[in-house]
């Protein structure tokens, strides 16, 4: 019978329930267990189960160039990174409350991990998220806009609830770049959240942006009530060893 019962939990894909009630068989732990304790422990398996491969499909979705954790963040206080308002944006309330977060500093110095590591926290906390390299993405769209899915790939965009763009301003944008970037971000104004790293200042983007009247409309709901972080020191690239990452495998940007 319990052979039956295994074969089916695994062709109805209760994976959690089916390698929960084969640990307890092959444990000889289940004449030990009432009734109510046995399917407490395959419905809590099942249900773990099935929220650690919800993360895991959100992160993939996401596509992250690389793994981050915030725990793993350096606040050393030459880099001016204010763990306080770290702490705060990771209980993602502030998705909640559809607010952005613009992270600028110099090449190299974890604007990028930083902002990876809060789309990783939004991702574990159940939120939809999309990493973006703000060169890539636009080059992208310009492809779709000829290929006939440029509408497709903005609804996809729009959906999430978290966007990050990391690397933006890093060239100026031409007119259909500013055009998209005007759509994108006027979808997502007061309905869900924007990260943005850029090596540059946030006073220097109305230029790179260009034409005065997109930018300044761009910038007014990108920047308003934005959380900031303006990040100093020496590229953090340059100060790791690789004997060290080695030996830890941990990032600490």
């Amino acid at each position: 019978m319990n052979t039956s019962t295994l074969e089916k939990l695994r062709k109805l894909k209760f994976q959690g329930m089916y390698y929960a009630f084969k640990s307890i068989l092959e444990s000889g732990r289940y004449d030990n267990l009432m009734a109510d304790e046995l399917l407490a422990q395959l419905v809590d398996a099942e249900w773990d189960d099935r929220h650690n491969r919800r993360i895991a499909r959100q992160i993939l979705y996401a596509k992250f160039r690389y793994k981050a954790a915030v725990e793993n963040i350096n606040y050393e206080a030459s880099r001016n990174v204010d763990k306080n308002l770290v702490q705060r944006l990771a209980d993602c309330s502030f998705i909640q409350r559809n607010e952005n977060l613009l992270i600028t500093g110099s090449t190299g110095i974890g604007k990028s991990y930083i902002a990876t590591a809060l789309g990783y926290q939004a991702c574990i906390m159940g939120y939809k998220v999309l990493y973006a390299s703000t060169p890539k993405l636009f080059a992208r769209l310009k492809m779709a806009k000829a290929d006939g899915t440029y509408i497709k790939e903005i609804a996809k965009i729009e959906r999430q609830q978290l966007l990050i763009l990391d690397d933006f301003a890093i060239q100026p944008f031409d007119a259909p770049s500013r055009a998209a970037l005007m759509e994108i971000i006027e979808d997502r104004h007061g309905k869900s959240s924007l990260i943005i790293t850029s090596q540059l200042p946030v006073s220097a983007w109305f230029d790179v942006i260009g034409d005065k009247t997109i930018a300044d409309a761009i910038l007014d709901r990108i920047v308003h009530d934005a959380h900031r972080m303006e990040l100093h020191g020496e590229s953090m690239r340059k100060r790791r060893s690789p004997a060290s990452d080695n030996k830890t495998g941990i990032d600490t940007f």
